[in-house]
């Protein structure tokens, strides 16, 4: 698991080395939670940065997916440009499915993902970060619809684990409903309650490694993100889940 990173060329050849060690194991797939570069006009809102990521990714000899954060389209309207525009041009790169892995993708919106590996299901889902939430009404409706389906069919499956990953920190510190993640926690939350301990969420966004409880029955985990150029490993022991740094 990556997650916000790389914010710098610097940053980009120490993702080389992580690239090489991911290379060296044996995983099922590798998820980054989006913000592939800062939001400049230079790197995630631009054209050259996200094809120069793309390249690079494809060096992964595992499977890999891919979420957007919020560096590559919602902030890139600081710049004068289009969201969605920006957002379309991440999809024409990085909505390429790992068949190893039998991606489904939401209908309209492949960076929705969710899939099936080793008795658990993963779901990925568009939530930008950045301490708000920019996706309008619908957008949001859409992301619930996928969750929601995505869930079910989980549970149909008798899922061990369920996984969901998204960029943004949902804040659950701040349980304020009066911000942009509230509705979020509160899906989240009855869904902790309904899976009781098979949920799991990782996202990205503060950049801070954290491995915790912030809802009763649900696991949060956050990988290291800029400066830090770190990798966390996942596996499931005698029914348990380890998360541990890539070596």
């Amino acid at each position: 698991m990556l997650g916000d990173t790389p914010y710098s060329q610097a940053e980009a050849t120490k993702l080389d080395g992580l690239i090489a060690r991911i290379n060296a194991q044996e995983l099922a797939f590798v998820v980054h939670v989006g913000d592939i570069g800062t939001s400049s006009a230079t790197q995630a809102c631009g054209d050259a940065w996200l094809e120069a990521r793309q390249r690079q990714f494809a060096r992964i000899r595992h499977p890999f997916v891919l979420l957007p954060g919020d560096n590559e389209w919602t902030d890139c309207v600081k710049h004068g440009l289009n969201p969605q525009a920006r957002l379309a041009a991440w999809r024409r790169l990085f909505c390429v499915d790992a068949t190893a892995l039998a991606l489904e993708r939401q209908p309209g919106h492949c960076e929705n993902v969710r899939w099936q590996a080793n008795g658990m299901t993963f779901i990925g889902l568009n939530v930008p970060g950045r301490g708000r939430n920019p996706l309008g009404e619908r957008d949001m409706k859409l992301v619930f619809e996928w969750l929601d389906a995505s869930l079910a069919l989980a549970e149909s499956h008798r899922a061990q684990k369920i996984f969901v990953f998204l960029h943004a920190d949902p804040h659950f510190e701040r349980n304020a409903p009066g911000d942009g993640y509230a509705r979020l926690r509160a899906v989240l939350a009855t869904h902790a309650q309904w899976f009781k301990d098979r949920l799991v969420l990782v996202h990205g966004d503060t950049h801070v490694y954290r491995d915790d409880e912030p809802l009763p029955g649900m696991r949060r985990i956050e990988p290291w993100g800029s400066p830090f150029v770190r990798g966390l490993r996942a596996s499931l022991r005698a029914g348990e889940l380890v998360v541990e740094s890539m070596p």
